[in-house]
């Protein structure tokens, strides 16, 4: 393996760390840690769903680790 494809992989492994970590932390914060829903019906008129934000950030995610990817493991050719 070459510098510029172990590089990429472990870039893309720590990305794919930190949004699981984000999103145990923003679920966690929503659905709260007692118990069931303990978050979501205490405040009920302040809650709101985290799945949107969750979303959107998963796919820059997933964007952003398609292109590391590629860049790492399928250089384009050199002439």
């Amino acid at each position: 393996m070459n510098l510029r494809r172990t590089l990429s992989i472990i870039v893309a492994v720590l990305l794919v760390a930190v949004l699981g970590w984000l999103h145990y932390e923003l679920l966690t914060e929503a659905y709260g840690g007692g118990p069931p829903h303990y978050g979501q019906t205490t405040n009920m008129d302040k809650w709101s769903s985290p799945w949107p934000g969750l979303l959107k950030v998963d796919a820059i995610g997933a964007v952003v680790l398609f292109a590391l990817l590629r860049w790492g493991i399928f250089p384009k050719s050199r002439r």
